[in-house]
């Protein structure tokens, strides 16, 4: 079995050079069809037609005159409080199920950006819902908040679970902090994060024990029952079956190890069906590989050449342990995968150009990206120093197949020529008619939003602007 380019050792460019050029494409084009945003519009109208139906039962039965004394004011807001999180939780819950229709009608970087806006508005009411019943029930009660608190926990039914389910919501808030959480090793913060169903078992019985609109049965009961069985059916389904379905289908293996440069290497993987694989250039899997120490880790990799059938590869960039031993990675070793998943691919473009932007080892999934966009593209190339540089000759053969321009930026990013290069007047000076396409980036945060910020200088709309996004 032979890998394109996967021995190239050839001339790295200056700062900046170029490549590519008009060239007759050798490659035929594999342009998917657009997707437009109605997709993404009818998903976030039943989410808030969802919001609405949760607190209208509140609305249609409280009457005006209860609400006249602050003691009422307070248990009212207490309870539609409580509805607003309970419903935002299972929201959540939803966004983290992995659904490929959710997948393909929002993508990976809006339902990250989603479940992060709403984590902050959900952890927001369940403060507010817990500050609104206790004070308001002191109150009626009169006595002190603490001593309300000691009969809640002592008395009530399910309530030692919902304040634990409170203090984990809590803690998720705190670690996903952007400080916090790259501080922290990767899986911890993943498995913390994984502690959110734990919330919503503990969450359900305080709910339908003692919520004002839930404890009755009847129509409103029954339907936060049936929305409950929902997502924890698509919770298996998407997190389970689909999975599961997925590995007994392609039996993906370790074909070959091969290093790139002295810090990255290509892992080429076989299997059974490749040719049936959905996969399309610059999605993304979770990948396990099954031997002693590193079967219980899953991380997230683009396949860094578009579905061919025959093999899929992956490049890694080393930075840490696991991505280190897989320099070790023996043949035939067992592979467990999860996805494909995300929406940086060519089907989600809103211009007939684009621009791609990579920064070091981000080059991945634009490789794969660029086979299936329309000719014409351009391409940077950000890269510290000419040995980081990845796939230089397939992105050089490319560049003549597809008729791309290519630039490969080299140097710190605190010298003067790529600052300059990077700014919106040079990258209008790259690419005059930048405004007029679709720019998809990957790197490293710091570029990445450096990019972002210069692109929208540059004139840039941002929903022309396409992130590689890597979780949920």
């Amino acid at each position: 079995m032979t890998y394109p380019g996967t021995h190239a050792a050839g001339r790295r460019s200056g700062t900046p050079s170029r490549s590519g050029g008009r060239s007759a494409a050798v490659v035929p084009p594999r342009v998917p069809a657009r997707r437009g945003p109605a997709g993404r519009r009818a998903v976030l109208a039943v989410l808030w037609a969802g919001l609405v139906l949760a607190v209208l039962p509140w609305w249609l039965q409280t009457p005006d005159e209860s609400l006249r004394t602050t003691t009422a004011t307070l248990t009212a807001a207490g309870r539609i409080t409580g509805l607003v999180a309970g419903y935002l939780l299972l929201v959540q819950v939803l966004l983290m199920s992995r659904l490929p229709v959710l997948e393909r009608r929002l993508g990976t970087e809006q339902i990250t950006r989603w479940h992060r806006d709403i984590g902050v508005t959900l952890l927001v009411a369940v403060l507010a819902h817990v500050s609104f019943t206790l004070t308001g029930y002191a109150r009626l009660q009169r006595q002190s908040v603490l001593a309300e608190a000691g009969i809640l926990l002592r008395d009530y039914e399910d309530m030692v679970g919902a304040f634990v389910a409170a203090g984990i919501l809590a803690l998720l808030g705190f670690t996903g902090v952007r400080a916090i959480r790259t501080a922290l090793p990767y899986e911890l913060w993943h498995h913390l994060h994984l502690s959110s169903y734990l919330v919503l078992l503990l969450g359900f019985g305080h709910q339908f024990a003692h919520g004002q609109q839930l404890f009755r049965p009847g129509p409103v009961r029954t339907g936060w029952i049936v929305a409950y069985l929902l997502v924890a059916a698509a919770l298996v389904w998407g997190r389970l079956v689909l999975p599961l379905r997925f590995n007994l289908r392609h039996d993906l293996r370790v074909a070959d190890v091969v290093a790139e440069s002295r810090d990255t290497v290509s892992i080429y993987l076989t299997g059974r069906r490749l040719d049936r694989l959905d996969l399309a250039g610059g999605q993304f899997l979770r990948w396990r590989f099954l031997t002693a120490g590193r079967w219980w880790q899953a991380h997230p990799f683009s396949p860094s050449a578009a579905g061919n059938g025959r093999w899929l590869r992956l490049t890694v960039k080393v930075v840490g342990r696991h991505t280190a031993d897989l320099r070790n990675l023996a043949p035939g070793t067992r592979v467990w995968a999860e996805g494909p998943s995300g929406t940086f691919t060519a089907a989600h473009r809103t211009r007939d150009r684009a621009l791609l932007i990579a920064g070091g080892s981000g080059i991945t999934p634009i490789r794969a990206l660029l086979e299936e966009l329309p000719p014409g593209a351009a391409l940077i190339y950000r890269a510290r120093t000419p040995d980081d540089v990845l796939l230089h000759r397939e992105l050089d053969w490319l560049a003549e197949a597809r008729q791309t321009d290519v630039w490969y930026v080299i140097g710190s990013r605190h010298d003067p020529g790529p600052r300059q290069m990077m700014s919106p007047e040079g990258l209008r000076q790259l690419v005059p008619d930048l405004t007029e396409r679709d720019v998809w980036l990957c790197g490293p945060p710091g570029l990445v939003e450096a990019t972002v910020r210069a692109l929208r200088r540059a004139g840039v709309p941002r929903r022309q602007i396409h992130l590689a996004t890597f979780e949920l």
